[in-house]
């Protein structure tokens, strides 16, 4: 799961880098990408991911599940330094480091269980948070650079947290018929495209780390209260010290890799430019 949404992530920034990028909140931009083959094979690692994370829900509680998801971003940036000649500073390979430590220190402390039922409210609290969340990316898509990255991000990470949210009670459906008569699943269908296109307009906007950093920051927190206080989540007796150390390290490396993240993107459109507007000045075809 952890290397599929790796994968993911990297694919789909270099796609998104390569589209022309969208100033208002259009759907459009997803058919766009589409037709780029890294694209589809990043979304295929995605869906095998989101497959995997899934089931784990099943018995998982979200704070350890939503903090793998978040482990992809490490994968992330190894690939993006080995195939894409990335240069991570060293305050965010120490962050990465402290990464995977806070997501151990999750796992020795989460106990299975399975998931309670949201009921009419949890529904009707899914469906408003999915009507907020489309309001706000439709006026956090007029940011540019960095800070266009990580508002986006973060918006894409509540649609991210919401389905997962909606994931859990629904990964335990008794039967096929169940599963596809819950309006969990449409719900759960609903935040994931919409957080795939504000995830989409993020990338293009400066730093792949930073936003998928400020989407795992922002999906973290909501998906592991709702977990604890309504799904019947649990955590090892004797060991709440541990899962909440390790929630808040996993939090802070996160957190601070969007503050040291460097725009790949952005850079490399400026380089581009330059070497384009040096070409022109001197009546040489740009390299």
């Amino acid at each position: 799961m952890i290397v599929a949404y790796g994968f993911a992530n990297m694919l789909q920034s270099v796609a998104a880098a390569r589209t022309t990028v969208h100033h208002t909140f259009d759907p459009g931009l997803l058919l766009k990408l589409a037709v780029h083959r890294t694209y589809l094979v990043g979304l295929l690692c995605q869906v095998i991911g989101f497959v995997l994370a899934f089931l784990a829900r099943r018995d998982l509680p979200l704070f350890l599940v939503q903090a793998s998801v978040a482990a992809g971003l490490g994968v992330t940036a190894v690939l993006g330094v080995v195939v894409l000649k990335w240069r991570l500073p060293k305050a965010e390979v120490a962050l990465l480091v402290l990464l995977f430590g806070g997501i151990t220190a999750l796992v020795l402390s989460a106990q299975p269980a399975p998931s309670k039922s949201l009921g009419t409210a949890g529904l009707v609290a899914l469906a408003v948070a999915l009507g907020g969340i489309g309001v706000l990316g439709f006026f956090a898509v007029r940011l540019h650079g960095p800070p266009g990255s990580v508002a986006l991000g973060s918006l894409a990470g509540m649609a991210f947290s919401a389905a997962a949210v909606a994931a859990r009670p629904l990964a335990s459906a008794p039967t096929a018929e169940a599963f596809v008569q819950d309006p969990l699943l449409y719900l759960l269908i609903a935040h994931s495209l919409v957080g795939q296109l504000l995830l989409g307009l993020a990338m293009q906007r400066g730093s792949t780390t930073a936003a998928v950093a400020a989407m795992d920051a922002a999906g973290a927190v909501p998906a592991a209260i709702v977990g604890l206080l309504l799904l019947n989540d649990r955590i090892w007796p004797g060991r709440e010290w541990l899962a909440a150390v390790g929630f808040l390290v996993t939090l802070a490396a996160v957190i601070g890799l969007t503050r040291y993240a460097e725009p790949q993107h952005h850079h490399a459109v400026v380089r581009r430019r330059e070497r384009i507007a040096v070409g022109a000045g001197s009546g040489r075809p740009p390299l």
